[in-house]
């Protein structure tokens, strides 16, 4: 047995596995992601277009405009969950095929009405709008949805990394991102933990050759960051009191960040077996049914396009965040 599954009470694959109209991304990610099958698989081909046929991608899909917005046209930020920038970030991270035509149109928009002229993703298309969690959660879709090689995608990139170090960077303000080191007015002109976490994420996504030093450099940036403060206790800077949405895991995943991401993120920089880490995984581990299932903490239900699973409940997506941590950490 790997040492990522004797971790677990039981093993939840069989359940992920399982035919799932209403969570068909689940399989299609364990297929790929656990069980390390190529994208040209039968079975991650057929998975992936269960993906498209049913469940909240064909809800979310079918609820766009045909020039390519959702509610309406602009950045896309308003109403939450359900314009045009949370639906791409959904539809990536419920495993859609960003091949598909509507996603193309869909993505197109967004350059074109939130990519400011920092070349950040802002609420409004403004560069003192930029924040690293919105600008880190549309990096990470775009590449997930596959549009690496895309010029505009690409200066996204390398303008965050830019605003993490400072270096070359010219566009920090008295509102967004304020200075180098993840300062937003967000977090009160604190350094955010969970902004780190989202740019982190976005830039584990760029490919190993596509990364110039200044992607490098911010990746390092950002993982010295994190693993300067306490994993477990998520005790970066903060106004009042950390956030109890450290400790809440759920799915889809929004602006909201939580311990689990933080290890998801760090264990892709390769911090895997980082002694760091080790708290923080018990604590994931405690959260664990004696069925190796974990519960939904959070969601969005009735603010998106599609409802997905109950709160209180055993997730299927949380358990596959929670085994693909464990496989990041521990091998195999």
């Amino acid at each position: 047995m790997n040492d990522w599954k004797s971790q677990l009470t039981e093993d939840p694959l069989p359940w992920l596995l399982e035919p799932d109209e209403a969570n068909p991304g689940v399989r299609y990610f364990v297929l790929r992601d656990l069980l390390d099958r190529p994208a040209d698989d039968p079975e991650v081909v057929a998975a992936q277009a269960e993906v498209m046929r049913t469940g909240p991608v064909p809800a979310i899909l079918d609820a766009q405009y045909p020039d390519g917005y959702w509610v309406k046209p602009g950045p896309g930020y308003s109403p939450k969950y359900r314009s045009t920038l949370w639906s791409v970030l959904f539809l990536a991270q419920f495993g859609a095929d960003g091949r598909d035509v509507r996603i193309r149109r869909a993505v197109d928009h967004v350059f074109a009405h939130a990519q400011a002229a920092n070349d950040a993703f802002a609420c409004n298309g403004r560069p003192s709008s930029s924040i690293h969690c919105l600008w880190g959660n549309m990096v990470r879709a775009l590449l997930d949805l596959g549009f690496w090689g895309d010029d505009r995608l690409e200066r996204a990139v390398d303008a965050l990394a830019r605003s993490i170090t400072g270096d070359g960077y010219d566009w920090f303000r008295k509102s967004g991102v304020q200075g180098p080191g993840f300062l937003c007015s967000a977090n009160y002109g604190l350094p955010c933990g969970w902004g780190a976490v989202r740019a982190l994420w976005a830039l584990n996504r760029v490919p190993a050759d596509g990364r110039n030093p200044a992607v490098e450099a911010a990746i390092q940036a950002s993982t010295d960051f994190l693993l300067s403060y306490d994993v477990a206790l998520a005790d970066y800077p903060y106004q009042d009191r950390i956030s109890s949405s450290w400790f809440k895991f759920g799915y889809p995943l929004g602006y909201v960040t939580d311990v689990l991401l933080n290890l998801e993120a760090l264990a892709e920089a390769g911090y895997g077996g980082d002694p760091r880490l080790n708290q923080a995984v018990e604590l994931v581990l405690a959260k664990q049914d004696d069925q190796g299932r974990w519960k939904m903490r959070y969601g969005y239900k009735g603010k998106m396009w599609s409802d997905i699973e109950k709160r209180g409940k055993p997730s299927k997506w949380v358990t596959l965040r929670a085994v693909r941590m464990l496989k990041g950490i521990h091998g195999g």
